[in-house]
């Protein structure tokens, strides 16, 4: 984290040794898992419009920067056009998200004019356009916008952040065909096939899908890292009707909002936590698969690799963007546990794996899955008693805690207080009233006075007393109903004839559903492994069919059409927008969505059927919309192309990599001799002069230039007027279309040291020493040791309202302990170092930087000190909550806190 110097922030610097203890060569950045966090965050207030939603985002790419600091390669990736396969799950998606805001605007509107007409008390409705994300699809001004932005981002970095000094940047904008993370892996494998390439690169991808880790499994590269957003559940979020917290919409009252702070200082400020990150390294992974996979007696040579690949491919059947999941197979129920003891079974019979370098053996997948066939309907069976039993125990459960609950609980400023709550305890006002008020609620008579409110059934509730709780029903919720009973016998025909309108005894149909899953299992695994197969091919149907349907597929084709071409970007919207996000589009191509004479209307319904699918809630549903016949969708385009605009045009074209360097890089001063000679030919990067990175550079219209002024497209930031850094247009390694990338560890690879504890040790280590678990990258990581009398300054030094469990958390007070941009520490505190002075150096990056040395977690010091945090011109402004001016525990800190806890380090010196 940034500090802070007498309010200015000092940015981080990122070429010192990463404080992880590692050092990472390539970051790789999936844009998209930031974008939707930056432009419509869950747990802070959303940024007031798209230029603060930018420096949001820059803001983001900074911190995972500070984090990860890599030394050779920047590689930002933003989903372009998206294969035909994974275009029916966006359309899904985009579909659900418009229904689902509409009903959520009228639900809440309802919910509002219920609690207005019973009295209730809610702040007046803002008059604000709601973001609608579906804008995050290639194609709209959002995105071009956005890849000018970061143009201008990259670009600022390059001239002025030491840590970007010799750094190669790689901008794949919306307009590069291809999702974020495959254009990723793409790069990965086409760089691994050159002899410049170095095998044992020390790779970071960022971003939160749970493909990411199969992709990363899936390269075979022995250093693969994968950084994620640490997940926390059940973030408290305000009430979108009263801003209150602690209730959801559908449980607001219409209460009077209580004073946030002694004099209501804190009323408009969302409770909100720094995000923290988590890194996933694969080598351990691959550790823990190789005591999994290992098998003895094969009768044919174990290979740990193959061995990975094939339990990528089994992963697949449980679930993945591109297929529904076999019925059978649920990932919550231990699918991946029971496919891999199966796996182990059959695979002695089989004579090899299922799989090599991304293509499928059908004969050896269909013995797989003929066995996991065999045990369906014990599979189904248990899954309906594992349900029953869950309902019977949640039914005794809800009794149980209607019997034991009190009958009442006081509320307001009598209501019981968690044990250990340290805050101070707040003056009782008025107790005589509030007690006759409990009393009067208590007997069941409540008294209409100015402090009562009403609750959502129209009865009053005294808002000083106590709250009665609510009679819940014991019986168990209305579950939805469940036609196919995968439980009882039957249940393959019911499935076919519910799911698919035919007979279960109709062969040719079943075999045409199973057929199209297998070119699915084979597209997949291709798309993983060798890039995409076909830009065309696209799973049909909205469910799987049975395991044991996989009869007789061993000679089913698995080739795809070679040459198929990519949709252009407003194709794809057509494609995947429902007719609420036309607005998105040109005008004629957007009537195409409403006019009743279209002749594509029947592609836009809405409404739509969700099939809950023997789920619980509509968002595991399986939504049944209509499939897109591209030949109609594109014969429609075909009359409204001419009415295109020159700009819309532009961003309807397909576009490519651009590749960033500064003055210090070695390759500079080759790229900018491109220029100069306005060589119109690709030419071939010199690997020596870029860590061994190659491809061809293409000049670039709308180049970075040296000396030439790049402009600020956010208006808050400034111009560069003394820009340094250049672009080119940057092209992978080519191969021919049959080129097969070998699925292996490259020659020369070092095996990173194992990390798990050897099975084998207490055998081998005769003098008893426990085993020791590493912690980090570093296995020599020496434990920051603290003695009683240090943990006793600590106690002494850090607030005693912080309102959060434990000792202390880990942050320290504002301006303590810092290093030389710290505020000045306050009289006494100044002894406070030499008390700890025993401890490791400050400079010190070997080992987990000691409690007292962190740099304040939650303070204004996390931003580095860019154009845009010089230029915010007032404090209204949006910024991120960690970049507020905020006190130790992300609340302001009172000057009177600041000296009580200056007298009391002052007590705590006297002592022994």
């Amino acid at each position: 984290q940034a500090k802070e110097c007498n309010g200015v922030k000092v940015p981080v610097d990122t070429s010192k040794p990463n404080p992880n203890e590692v050092e990472f060569d390539n970051l790789y950045l999936d844009m998209n898992g930031i974008i939707h966090p930056c432009t419509h965050p869950e747990d802070k207030p959303a940024p007031k419009n798209e230029d603060e939603m930018m420096v949001a985002i820059f803001e983001y790419i900074d911190r995972i920067f500070n984090i990860v600091r890599p030394r050779r390669l920047l590689y930002m990736a933003i989903d372009g056009v998206a294969p035909r396969a994974k275009m029916n799950q966006q359309r899904s998606r985009r579909f659900r998200a418009s229904k689902e805001g509409m009903e959520a605007a009228e639900e809440k509107q309802k919910i509002r004019q219920e609690i207005l007409a019973k009295g209730g008390f809610l702040p007046p409705e803002e008059v604000k356009e709601r973001f609608d994300s579906n804008c995050i699809t290639p194609g709209t001004e959002f995105m071009d916008n956005l890849a000018k932005c970061l143009r201008y981002y990259i670009a600022e970095r390059l001239n002025s952040d030491p840590g970007w000094k010799n750094l190669t940047v790689i901008l794949s904008d919306a307009s590069a065909p291809g999702e974020g993370e495959h254009k990723i892996m793409d790069y990965i494998r086409r760089q691994r096939a050159q002899p410049n390439h170095d095998p044992n690169t020390h790779h970071c991808l960022c971003g939160a899908d749970a493909d990411l880790i199969m992709l990363g499994l899936a390269t075979h590269e022995p250093n693969f890292t994968i950084i994620r957003e640490e997940f926390k559940p059940n973030k408290p979020k305000p009430c979108a009707l009263c801003n209150q917290m602690g209730h959801e919409v559908k449980d607001c009252q219409g209460l009077p909002r209580e004073k946030q702070g002694k004099h209501d200082q804190f009323a408009d400020s969302l409770p909100v936590s720094e995000q923290e990150f988590i890194f996933i390294r694969l080598c351990v992974l691959r550790e823990y698969l190789e005591r999994e996979l290992t098998m003895a007696s094969l009768p044919f040579t174990f290979d740990f690799e193959r061995s990975v690949d094939d339990w990528v491919f089994m992963c697949f059947f449980v679930g993945n963007d591109f297929l529904p999941h076999l019925p059978s197979l649920e990932i919550r129920e231990g699918a991946i546990d029971r496919l891999v003891n199966i796996y182990k079974n059959v695979v002695h019979k089989t004579g090899g794996y299922l799989t090599e370098s991304g293509f499928v053996n059908l004969q050896r997948v269909q013995m797989i899955m003929l066995a996991v066939g065999e045990v369906e309907d014990s599979i189904f069976k248990k899954r309906k008693d594992d349900d029953d039993n869950f309902k019977r125990r949640q039914k005794e459960k809800r009794k149980r805690l209607k019997r034991d609950q009190p009958s009442f609980i006081p509320g307001g400023q009598f209501s019981p207080q968690a044990l250990g709550n340290r805050s101070s305890p707040q003056a009782i006002c008025n107790p005589r009233q509030a007690a006759f008020e409990m009393r009067m609620h208590q007997n069941s008579t409540p008294a209409a006075s100015p402090n009562t409110s009403l609750t959502p059934d129209g009865s009053p509730s005294l808002g000083g007393g106590g709250i009665k709780r609510k009679c819940e029903d014991s019986d168990s919720e209305p579950e939805p109903e469940d036609n196919i009973r995968l439980w009882e016998t039957g249940w393959k025909q019911r499935y076919y004839k519910n799911k698919f309108d035919v007979d279960a005894s109709d062969e040719k149909f079943r075999r045409k559903v199973v057929q199209s899953y297998v070119e699915g299992l084979c597209w997949v695994l291709r798309y993983y492994y060798q890039g995409c197969a076909s830009w065309n091919w696209y799973y049909p149907f909205h469910y799987a069919p049975f395991a044991s349907d996989f009869e007789g597929i061993a000679d089913m084709p698995s080739d795809f059409e070679k040459g198929s071409k990519p949709f252009k970007p407003l194709e794809q919207l057509m494609g995947v927008f429902p007719a609420a996000s036309g607005n998105f589009l040109p005008p004629t191509w957007r009537k195409l969505m409403t006019d009743p004479e279209s002749s594509i209307i029947d592609f836009y319904p809405e409404d739509f059927a969700i099939d809950l699918n023997g789920k619980k809630y509509a968002w595991q549903g399986v939504a049944l919309l209509p499939f897109v016949d591209e030949r109609r969708l594109r014969a429609a385009l075909e009359q409204v192309y001419p009415d295109l605009t020159p700009e819309e045009s532009r961003r309807n074209s397909l576009g490519g990599d651009v590749l960033f360097v500064g003055k210090h890089h070695p390759l500079c001063d080759f790229i900018v001799e491109q220029y100069k000679t306005k060589n119109t030919e690709a030419v071939d990067i010199p690997p020596e002069l870029c860590h061994g990175i190659q491809g061809k550079l293409t000049l670039n219209d709308n180049a970075v230039l040296p000396d030439q002024v790049v402009e600020s497209p956010v208006p808050m930031l400034r111009d560069l007027t003394q820009n340094s850094a250049v672009s080119i247009s940057f092209k992978d390694p080519q191969f021919a279309e049959d080129f097969v990338f070998k699925a292996t560890v490259l020659p020369g690879a070092k095996k990173p040291a194992p990390v798990l504890k050897p099975g084998d040790w207490e055998k081998t280590n005769n003098d008893g020493r426990p085993w020791r678990p590493q912690l980090g990258f570093n296995r020599d990581r020496k434990p920051v040791h603290l003695d009683q009398s240090a943990f006793r300054t600590l106690g002494h030094t850090m607030p005693r309202d912080r309102g959060v469990p434990g000792m202390y958390p880990n942050a320290v007070p504002l301006g303590a302990y810092g290093g030389p941009y710290a505020r000045p520490l306050m009289g006494s505190q100044q002894q406070i170092p030499k008390l700890l002075s025993n401890l490791r150096p400050q400079e010190s990056w070997r080992g987990p930087t000691p409690l007292f040395q962190q740099t304040p977690q939650r303070t204004a010091g996390a931003a580095p000190l860019l154009a845009w945090n010089r230029m915010l011109p007032s404090p209204n402004q949006f910024q991120p909550a960690q970049y507020q001016g905020l006190g130790p525990m992300g609340y302001p800190q009172r000057p009177e806190d600041r000296m009580d806890r200056g007298r009391q380090v002052g007590k705590g010196k006297q002592g022994p």
